[in-house]
Order: C-alpha cells, then sequence, then structure tokens
C-alpha cells in the first residue's frame, strides 16, 4: 500500500506538531506510545519542521536536475561471507544500495517499508531541509509497514555521507548504506575509488537481534537498571524495558552481548558496551574478504564511513601511507597518517599511491581484541589472514583535533551569540545515559535563533567515550579545526565546538552510540519563531 502524497501526510502531521500535537493513527504498532505526539505538547514559539521558514531556505538553495532513486526497506537473508544471516536491508543488500549524486541536484527518494515495525531515513551529515531529516516524532511521522515515503531536498555540498533509520536500534541491523554526493568541480586527481562502510554484526547471529541487546543493556549491570527512556517513535519509552518499535518487554533472545573489561588508552578507558560476535567491511567477514584491484601506482581514493552501532575503529592500510583530505564531507588542510581513529557516525576520505603486491586493509576495534578486513591487489601473492595486524595500526595515528580546516571552509572568526552546554552524564551500570542529567524528551527544546553562532559545549561526565552527532549543521572544531557533524568526546573532556545557525528547524543531537542514545542520550535543538 502507498501512502498519499508526502505533502498530504507530513503537512498534515507536522502542522499538529507545531501547534502541540502529532497526529497517531490506531493501526500504527505503536500506537498509545508517547512519540513526541501522540497527546503531547510541544513548546509554543519553535518554528515547524514544514514551516515557511524551512520551505524558503531550501529554495535559497536553488535545486537542479533531479536524482530519482527507489528504496525498499525488507528482511532479507545475506551472506557475509560463509555465514548467512536474517536481517533488514535495503534492497536486500549489505551494505545497502548506494546512493551517488552530484552536488547542486535534487534527490527524489521513495522509501517503500516492507519491513515489520515503522521506520524512517536519516540522512547523516547532510545540511538538509528540516522535514526531511528522519525523526520520527520530530520531523515526521514514521512510516508504518507497508506504506512508502517520497524524500525530496536539494543537494549542496559534495562529500561522504550516509543513511540510516532514527527508528530504534534498527541502525544496528543492516539497514544503512552510502550516500556519496560527488563534486561537479572535483579538485582531487585520483585514477580509482573505493566505498569502505565499517560495521559490527550482532543481527541474526545465534537468535541475537539489537532489540534484545537494547532490553539486556536497558537494565543496567545489575540487571535492574533503566526503565527505557527516551520518548520518540521507535525509541525506549517508560516500561520498554529497553524494546525499540513495540510495547512489554524485549524477548531475551540469544546469549548475552553485554562486553565488560574493554578497554582502550585511546577512548579514555571502557571502549564499548556491546560484545557483536562479527566485524565487517563492506559487508563481509575477515575470513572472506571483498577484494579491490588496482594497478601499481594507481592514485586510490578510499571514503571511510563508521556505521558501527558501539565500535570505534582504527583503520590501516598495510605497507601504506594515507593523506586524508576530508573528515565528515569537508576538506581539510592535507594531512598523512599510517592510521586513522573513526568513532561511529565518522566519515574519513583518504588518498592513496597503492604499491605492488597484496595489503590488508584492516579495522581494528578499538579495544575489543577483533578486526574487520578487505583487501587490496596490486600484483600477485597471497591474501593476507584473517587475523592480519599491519604494523601501521600502531604508527602515526591521526585524530580529528590535530587537522586543520581548508581555507575554502574555514569558519569566520567570530564570538558565539550564545552557548548551549550539554553535560553526558549516566552510566552502564544504571543504563540511564542522558544530557544535563535528563533522558530524551522531544518536548524539551534548546532554543537558538537563525544567524547565530552557536557553541556546543560537550561535558563529559561520565566513565565512558562518546561521538556526538548534531543534525543539520557542520560544527568547527576548536582552533580551526575541522568542519565536522561527528565528534568524539573523551570521559572527562570537554569540547566546545561552534556552528551557524543557518537551517531553520528542530534538529537532534545526540551520541552516535545506538545504545546510549536509546537509553536517553539524545536532546533537540529548536530554532525559535
Amino acid at each position: 500500500m502507498r501512502t498519499p502524497s508526502r505533502r498530504t501526510v507530513l503537512g498534515a502531521a507536522l502542522a499538529a506538531a507545531s501547534t502541540g500535537l502529532l497526529a497517531a493513527c490506531s493501526s500504527d504498532p505503536m500506537s498509545g506510545m508517547n512519540h513526541g505526539g501522540s497527546g503531547t505538547s510541544s513548546p509554543a514559539g519553535f518554528l515547524a519542521p514544514n514551516g515557511p521558514e524551512v520551505a524558503a531556505a531550501e529554495a535559497r538553495r536553488n535545486p537542479g536536475p533531479e536524482r530519482r532513486v527507489a528504496l525498499t526497506a525488507t528482511e532479507s537473508t545475506v551472506d557475509l561471507g560463509g555465514r548467512s544471516v536474517r536481517t533488514w536491508t535495503y534492497g536486500d543488500r549489505l551494505p545497502g544500495q548506494e546512493v551517488r549524486a552530484k552536488a547542486g541536484e535534487k534527490l527524489a527518494l521513495t522509501l517503500a517499508n516492507h519491513l515489520p515495525q515503522p521506520t524512517s531515513l536519516h540522512w547523516h551529515g547532510l545540511a538538509l531541509r528540516n522535514d526531511m531529516d528522519g525523526v520520527p516524532g520530530v520531523t515526521q511521522e514514521p512510516v508504518r509497514p507497508g506504506a512508502s515515503f517520497e524524500y525530496g531536498f536539494a543537494l549542496t555540498r559534495p562529500g561522504t555521507y550516509w543513511f540510516h533509520p532514527h527508528s530504534g536500534a534498527q541502525q544496528d541491523r543492516g539497514l544503512y548504506a552510502p550516500l556519496i554526493v560527488e563534486d561537479p568541480k572535483e579538485p582531487l586527481a585520483y585514477d580509482r575509488e573505493w566505498v569502505v562502510v565499517l560495521d559490527d554484526w550482532v543481527d541474526g547471529v545465534d537468535g541475537s537481534t539489537p532489540d534484545a541487546v537494547l532490553a539486556e543493556l536497558a537494565k543496567g549491570m545489575g540487571g535492574t537498571g533503566g526503565t527505557g527512556g527516551g520518548d520518540h517513535s521507535g525509541h525506549s519509552m517508560p516500561g520498554m524495558t529497553g524494546m525499540t518499535g513495540m510495547t512489554g518487554s524485549a524477548p531475551a533472545t540469544g546469549p548475552s552481548r553485554m562486553l565488560m573489561g574493554a578497554r582502550s588508552e585511546l577512548l579514555g578507558g571502557d571502549a564499548g558496551d556491546v560484545a557483536h560476535p562479527f566485524h565487517l567491511v563492506n559487508g563481509r567477514l575477515p575470513a572472506a574478504p571483498e577484494t579491490f584491484a588496482a594497478k601499481p601506482g594507481d592514485r586510490v581514493r578510499i571514503r571511510l564511513i563508521n556505521a558501527g552501532g558501539d565500535t570505534a575503529y582504527r583503520v590501516a592500510l598495510g605497507g601504506h601511507e594515507l593523506t586524508v583530505t576530508h573528515t565528515d564531507g569537508f576538506p581539510v588542510e592535507p594531512a598523512t597518517a599510517q592510521a586513522l581513529l573513526l568513532g561511529m557516525g565518522e566519515r574519513y576520505d583518504v588518498l592513496v599511491t597503492v604499491k605492488d603486491g597484496v595489503f590488508p586493509l584492516t579495522a581494528l576495534a578499538e579495544g575489543k581484541n577483533a578486526s574487520a578486513l578487505a583487501v587490496l591487489r596490486t600484483g600477485g601473492g597471497a591474501a593476507p589472514e584473517a587475523s592480519v595486524r599491519p604494523s601501521e595500526l600502531d604508527g602515526r595515528l591521526l585524530t580529528a583535533d590535530r587537522l586543520k580546516a581548508h581555507a575554502s571552509v574555514r569558519l569566520p572568526a567570530r564570538q558565539p551569540d550564545r552557548t548551549v552546554r550539554l553535560e553526558m552524564t549516566g552510566g552502564m551500570a544504571g543504563a540511564d545515559w542522558a544530557f544535563n542529567g535528563r533522558r530524551y524528551d522531544p518536548a524539551q527544546r534548546y532554543p537558538v535563533a537563525a544567524g547565530e553562532r552557536v557553541r556546543l559545549e560537550f561535558r563529559n561526565a561520565t566513565d565512558m567515550w562518546h561521538p556526538v552527532h548534531l543534525h543539520g549543521h557542520t560544527f568547527a572544531l576548536p582552533g580551526d579545526g575541522p568542519r565536522k557533524d561527528t565528534a568524539i568526546v573523551l570521559p572527562g573532556a570537554t569540547l566546545a565546538v561552534d556552528f551557524d545557525a543557518d537551517n531553520p528547524g528542530l534538529w537532534m543531537v545526540h551520541c552516535h552510540n545506538v545504545y546510549h542514545a536509546e537509553t536517553g542520550m539524545m536532546t533537540v535543538l529548536g530554532y525559535r519563531a
């Protein structure tokens, strides 16, 4: 069944939201729960996601030719390389069908939901129109099973992006795919390109699901912890005991996946909460890796995306140096390294002049004693073993704070007009992750005003690291640092980042650890009307 037009459904729902209500459908399996609508008042005085200010901002982007894409979210059986699992995917592929377009075009993508739960699409890293941001209960109604939704928005900046649901723990299934926005005036010269998507995998392994993992974690380490927390369509709610997308308790499927004792100095101590049994590059296990072919001397652009749910990856290409050219879609002053650290949601573009032979691209699951693998082959020789650990992993490591933004994208010097302080609180023991001690509530908004320079001050008062992500904008790291939308905040540290409030609407800020977000570490920035 196809829904009525996007404008009809979304316009009705968000018009209600802007005055305090989001429409709810009695056939929705989540009916009766608080989704940031369904009878819950929203604060007055904030712009609506489909308001005239949003439409005007989109018109100023001057969208060009339309790039049409059809995408189906469906249950699938996928082969990870000798191990088949039942999961949810886009188009029966893992990663999902890559979407590639050019800056200046308009993307028109129809999502058909063939899943048993409501879903959505969030376009990670894009400064797009607010009503296309894909957050149920905030910017759109959930796309119900059997329905479809038409996403349409201008693509203004080239870069390496990706998309995934913003509905419960669905991203930790197979629902993710690259979005590559090409530059019509590409300044880089290279011979080949390789898109590399990293992921930690649990779904369908020995009966495990992300929902069951979330339910286990939501009980806390003592088994009597969190009550859920959070409040947006498909996100954990009081009384759900961590289960996403359905009321009641989650079934205890599969073995325990709670991770204890994972330590990393790079991450400031505790490395993660979840013992994912597999780590993948482009949907493949290390025992059956994807092989990328090139010729000796080729200059290769590698686009790295961390689509994991709970894992930072330290990445190196054996026998080679990496020249970093972009992070999170924005150019940087080129910097060389032997290894990179990627938190969940982060992306890096690198250039490599490849040598003659067979080389491992290893993604070490930081602090978890496991890794993912792909292979670069430019000549003869045996493929590396699945357990290979190239020495470059312990060589010169580059993290985002050591990069400088390219002059063309550097934020002009300006004092902030407003500072929003977000203290990261909670812990694994009580599964009470939050900002400023308050678990996610979509009715709570931190106000900003159009035209302001806004400083987000993240203070990590927890014992774990968090990759924080801002929707609809990019921020600048301190000291002419790179433009990013996702950045790691180590335990005990404070990170202050600046952005210009130039994209009206309601925008999420959250930890991109799926399980931290789903137990409460999310909030909303709202533009004042």
